[in-house]
């Protein structure tokens, strides 16, 4: 009996496990191939702690080649030009193409930094979006020190990814106060949300105090509905809005060090692809994670489309967590199995969120079951012991990684994370 072509297109953290758990689901009935630009996976969620020194790049990365070659996982690192679903084909780069009977989009997005005039690392600001952006950042950072300036953080209007923001601002604090230049550095947090702690997400538990209260503690001011209407070198043109869109104040805000999440759109591999992807380019699913046109095609991550938790003055998006985006991997490999015995798909994703803000003395965890409200848990608290189950989590999942394990791990994590406060839920 032949075996079925399994393509994944992407290997960051959902092609990367999507890889893993597919493999191991059908194992004798389905050859896999990865399809990435590039042969490393990087533990982004570090990204924060390269820009300031605390990680160097190496630290987080691993070699996939070798780990997918041990699993008898195909692996092509040329990267994707077109998605040809009609045909049931991927262009790649180098002109050749690669024929598929299923395919699942894991691509993440493209980061849009040119939708604002000035912005973006090979403009006037830098990332911690991709590891090189974060070492890049960190040179910066270095000068920056050398000579004190302010600073401005966040996140720009249309993103959907605001964990990481709030993570740098309280780890550039921490570390501007180790070296004893605090007080020299003044620091604006800019942000769509309509409040601080809403990530998106309408806020999980307490996240709206607790984060307020972490940034009066650290001085660091904050714009909220705000939208970035151009950046120049040292200065960030702001827009402030009323709660009906309406402009309320402009800001000028100067900076030596910037860095704002930028707003994500699909690739364009995919971007434009009748029935894959919406206008912006994120991949059409339904609850299966299964495309609703080409049913051969599943999707998870960051690249899929969400509708937002409810309207914002300024468009929020609704960020892809790693326990939503794990669940929608394990859905996505189970659906192939039922595929491969001649059923049709039942499993859906829970998309739950786990996250642990690391703060670099502290930090913020939540718990959200599901991650859009309403929800089953809906659970936030603070403490250093975030910043320790941060450095854990960073190592246990890279070990997970280097060693090609399919065993889903953000589960384990809510729970462990729930134990360390005593406290018990039911499903």
């Amino acid at each position: 009996m032949s075996q079925s072509h399994i393509v994944v297109l992407g290997a960051g953290l959902g092609g990367t496990i999507a890889a893993y758990e597919i493999r191991a689901a059908l194992k004798g009935k389905a050859r896999v191939t990865v399809i990435n630009k590039g042969e490393d996976y990087w533990f982004v969620p570090s990204n924060p702690w390269v820009a300031v020194g605390w990680r160097a790049p190496e630290a987080i990365r691993v070699h996939l080649p070798p780990v997918m070659a041990k699993h008898d996982i195909a692996y092509r690192s040329i990267g994707a030009r077109k998605v040809h679903p009609e045909s049931n084909r991927i262009e790649l780069n180098d002109d050749s193409f690669i024929d598929y009977d299923y395919l699942v989009i894991a691509t993440g997005p493209e980061l849009a930094f040119d939708e604002i005039e000035g912005f973006g690392p090979d403009r006037h600001t830098v990332s911690i979006c991709e590891t090189a952006h974060a070492a890049a950042a960190f040179a910066k950072f270095e000068e920056l020190c050398a000579n004190p300036r302010p600073i401005v953080v966040g996140a720009a209007q249309g993103a959907s990814c605001y964990g990481p923001a709030y993570e740098m601002a309280m780890t550039l604090d921490t570390e501007l106060k180790k070296r004893k230049i605090r007080d020299k550095v003044p620091m604006t947090f800019v942000t769509p949300e309509p409040y601080i702690g809403h990530l998106g997400l309408d806020g999980v538990g307490d996240t709206k105090g607790l984060l307020e209260s972490e940034m009066r503690n650290r001085h660091i001011k904050w714009i909220t509905n705000a939208k970035v209407s151009s950046v120049e070198d040292g200065m960030m043109h702001v827009i402030e809005v009323n709660d009906d869109g309406s402009e309320k104040k402009t800001h000028d805000l100067p900076f030596g060090w910037g860095m704002l999440m930028p707003p994500f759109r699909g690739v364009d591999a995919v971007m434009g692809v009748a029935g894959l992807s919406n206008p912006r380019g994120f991949i059409l699913t339904d609850k299966h994670q299964r495309n609703p046109t080409h049913r051969n095609i599943f999707a998870v991550g960051v690249c899929i489309a969400i509708p937002p938790v409810g309207p914002t003055p300024i468009p929020v998006g609704v960020p892809k967590t790693g326990f939503m985006i794990e669940s929608m991997v394990t859905a996505v490999a189970a659906n192939l199995k039922q595929l491969h015995e001649g059923k049709e798909p039942t499993h859906e994703a829970t998309w739950n969120a786990i996250c642990l803000a690391d703060f670099g003395d502290g930090g913020v965890a939540f718990v959200a079951k599901p991650q859009i409200p309403p929800r089953n848990v809906n659970w936030s608290s603070d403490g250093k012991w975030v910043h320790l189950a941060k450095i854990g989590f960073e190592k246990y999942f890279l070990r997970k990684v280097r060693r090609g394990e399919a065993e889903p791990f953000y589960e384990k994590l809510a729970l462990h994370v729930l134990g360390i406060e005593k406290l018990r839920f039911d499903d």
